[in-house]
């Protein structure tokens, strides 16, 4: 009797496998056919999307604990590990600043600095 019982919990264990073995392959293949169906304007998959939000987000973490940077009038996103600000700064020692710091974060390729403009003097 404890042999069929332990026969039959290796059986079930073994279906699970099988099971959770087949579920990414399934679920692989459903993109794959509903890829055709979806009208998406970029092809960057799930993993490239959250490093480079992971990216983003490191990057204005970093202005906000990095002196001499006012991190709330920078805006940045971020595009295949490239990383774009734009915003105003107070000075142009701030934007050097502000694209050192953005260059220095794991995972960025490039910075490009070209939308954040220097304010006038007051």
């Amino acid at each position: 009797m404890r042999n069929h019982s332990m026969i039959r919990n290796s059986l079930f264990a073994a279906g699970l496998m099988v099971a959770f073995a087949a579920a990414p392959i399934a679920q692989v293949a459903a993109q794959d056919a509903g890829g055709s169906m979806q009208k998406s304007s970029d092809n960057k998959t799930v993993p490239d999307k959250a490093a480079d939000a992971w990216i983003t987000t490191k990057v204005k973490s970093e202005f906000t604990t990095t002196k001499g940077i006012k991190a709330t009038d920078i805006s940045v996103t971020t595009d295949g590990g490239v990383v774009s600000l734009s915003g105003t700064v107070a000075t142009g020692k701030e934007k050097m600043r502000a694209e050192r710091v953005a260059k220095r974060v794991k995972g960025v390729t490039s910075v490009d600095a070209s939308g954040l403009t220097v304010s006038p003097a007051q």
